[in-house]
């Protein structure tokens, strides 16, 4: 096959993915709570950008009063105070960074790394499939939080540990799903003709096969946000994650528990915090996920 033909197949393919990504975009309009679930993050993403430039962390977060400490709900302090007098509310603001750095580093880092080798073992196939899968599958027989546990636990409690142990735990969950991915894409046309006409292995791999993946690498990856900002916060509960006094929602609920009888708000709001969170993505991936559905038809 001639460099024309292929020329050709690719255009095809290119002007199927303009319509397929439209009418995408015009399903997704009609789920309002997914638009709903976009909005609620953006607004969380914002809040999160806000506490870089709006909250001292020396003054608002950290700095104590202790003559002010377990104080409820107030106009001085809209979420009251905990058991050192800090404004929970700052330290809620000031925490969404940690949670959804987590929760988005993790995604690239396994997105990445899980792609990489999910897009190599599925395009290659035979001895290299099976002994990379095989590997997977042994990682995967792991609960993905007692694995997160056991290489946090390993390396240290710290921010960037965290990321590196849920990394570990998500990588092959998303080898898996590429891998699917290009079992489905390899045998199309276009890729038998840029074999033909002498395409690297490695071109094919990053112009034609990993493109295609995309539809189902952005719901799975907007799924595993939430999945993973609620990991996060639960190994921080633990004292597995970011340590006090940084707060991050995760250690602000170990930090308020033994207050909860009578302090119901020290846990109240960092726990809606992490599930409006939650929700917001999982309402989006849900939109995605139906959107995205080459099944679905307009």
């Amino acid at each position: 096959m001639n460099t024309y033909a292929v020329n050709t197949l690719a255009e095809q393919v290119d002007r199927e993915s303009i319509g397929f990504w439209q009418g995408a975009f015009r399903r997704f309009r009609r789920k309002k709570l997914a638009i709903f679930g976009f909005f609620l993050l953006l607004f969380i993403v914002g809040v999160c950008i806000y506490s870089f430039f709006g909250i001292d962390y020396e003054t608002q977060v950290v700095a104590q009063d202790v003559q002010n400490k377990l104080q409820p709900p107030s106009l001085a302090h809209p979420f009251g105070t905990d058991g050192f007098g800090r404004d929970i509310l700052a330290r809620v603001i000031y925490g969404s960074r940690f949670s959804l750095l987590i929760g988005f580093s993790v995604i690239i880092v396994a997105l990445f790394v899980g792609g990489a080798i999910g897009a190599i073992s599925g395009y290659f196939g035979g001895a290299v499939d099976n002994v990379i899968m095989r590997f997977m599958d042994v990682l995967m027989s792991i609960p993905p939080t007692l694995l997160a546990i056991a290489v946090v636990s390993a390396l240290g409690p710290s921010l960037l540990n965290l990321i590196v142990a849920i990394s570990v735990a998500d990588t092959p969950f998303y080898a898996r799903v590429i891998r699917s991915s290009v079992l489905s894409i390899k045998d199309n046309e276009y890729i038998e003709a840029a074999v033909a006409t002498g395409s690297g292995h490695g071109r094919i791999l990053l112009k034609h096969v990993f493109p295609n993946t995309v539809p189902a690498l952005i719901v799975q990856a907007t799924l595993g946000v939430g999945y993973d900002i609620l990991t996060a916060a639960g190994l921080s509960y633990l004292g597995l994650g970011v340590m006090p006094p940084t707060p991050e929602w995760g250690n602000m609920l170990n930090e308020g528990q033994r207050f909860i009888r009578y302090s119901p708000w020290l846990v109240l709001f960092p726990g809606i915090a992490i599930m409006l969170t939650v929700l917001a993505l999982n309402l989006l991936g849900d939109g995605l996920r139906d959107a995205i559905d080459p099944k679905l038809k307009d």
